[in-house]
């Protein structure tokens, strides 16, 4: 079980750092520099503030969806 709490912490550790560098980078720290790139009409950092954050993070749901899954397969773990 040691193991699988050490691969499950591994996922979230991963994937919070991926949403955190798309909301807080992307978003705050890196906006001017992405505003001279457009996307879709708007600027490339507006987009990641109001809308690119948000649709990672849910993507990223789905992902932690995905490997927790195989991960219980694989220690043969139901609910």
């Amino acid at each position: 079980m040691k193991a699988y709490w050490r691969t499950n912490i591994g996922y979230m550790v991963v994937l919070m750092s991926i949403w955190a560098l798309v909301s807080y980078v992307f978003g705050i720290l890196l906006v001017n520099e992405l505003n001279t790139i457009r996307m879709g009409g708007f600027p490339l950092g507006f987009w990641f503030a109001q809308q690119g954050s948000i649709y990672v993070f849910v993507l990223l749901i789905f992902v932690y969806f995905l490997l927790m899954r195989r991960l219980d397969r694989k220690y043969d773990i139901d609910e």
